[in-house]
C-alpha cells in the first residue's frame, strides 16, 4: 500500500503536469502555489466511510477559510468507474441533503473517466482522468467570482476537448503514467 505522502505527491505531480500545465482549470495555478489546496487522502474502503470523510472535508472548509479547496482521494476503492459513479451519485445527494448544496460544489476525476456517450479511447477524457478517483471540493462563492473574471467561461469545456485532442490520446497516457512514484 502506497503512503499518504506518496499518494498526494502523485495527485501534485498530476494537477502540475495534466491540469495546470494543459490549463485545463484555469485557476488551479494560483490555489495551488498559494498553497491553498488540501489534499485529503482516504482509505476508506467502502461507500460509507467514505462519504462521512467527504462531510468531514465540509466542515473542515466551514471552518478553515484558509483553505480554498480539497481533493479528497481515495487510496483503495473505486477503482471501478461503474462503482465510481454510483459514489459520485450517492455525494451528490449526500452534499444536498447535508445543506451543502449551493456552498460546496463537486467535480469529479478518476483513473478511468469516460464522457457518457464518449469513446473510452477519446483523449478529452484525459480533462478528468487522474492517477486515482477523487472528488474535488469547490467553494462554490469562489468559484463564482473567479468565473466573473474570466471571458467566455463558457468556452472552458470546449477548449479543454479542443486542447486534449491537440496534445493526443499517446501523449496524455503517457503524461498520466507518468505521475505515479512507483509505476502501477
Amino acid at each position: 500500500m502506497k503512503s499518504d505522502n506518496t499518494i498526494t505527491n502523485e495527485t501534485k505531480t498530476w494537477l502540475e503536469s495534466v491540469v495546470i500545465a494543459f490549463n485545463f482549470c484555469p485557476f488551479a495555478k494560483r490555489e495551488l502555489l498559494n498553497n491553498r489546496i488540501r489534499f485529503s487522502v482516504s482509505h476508506a474502503d467502502d461507500f460509507e466511510n467514505f462519504l462521512e470523510t467527504l462531510i468531514l472535508e465540509c466542515e473542515l472548509l466551514d471552518s478553515n477559510n484558509d483553505i480554498e479547496t480539497t481533493l479528497l482521494i481515495s487510496s483503495n476503492a473505486f477503482a471501478d468507474f461503474d462503482e465510481y459513479l454510483i459514489m459520485l451519485d450517492l455525494a451528490q445527494t449526500l452534499i444536498t441533503a447535508q445543506g451543502y448544496e449551493g456552498i460546496y460544489q463537486l467535480a469529479s476525476f478518476h483513473p478511468d473517466y469516460c464522457f457518457d456517450g464518449s469513446n473510452n479511447n477519446d483523449a478529452a477524457n484525459y480533462t478528468n482522468r487522474s492517477p486515482y478517483p477523487m472528488l474535488h471540493l469547490l467553494r462554490e462563492v469562489s468559484l463564482e467570482s473567479a468565473l466573473e473574471h474570466y471571458d467566455q467561461p463558457e468556452l472552458i469545456p470546449e477548449k479543454n476537448i479542443n486542447t486534449a485532442h491537440e496534445a493526443g490520446l499517446e501523449k496524455l497516457k503517457s503524461i498520466l503514467k507518468s505521475c505515479y512514484q512507483t509505476k502501477n
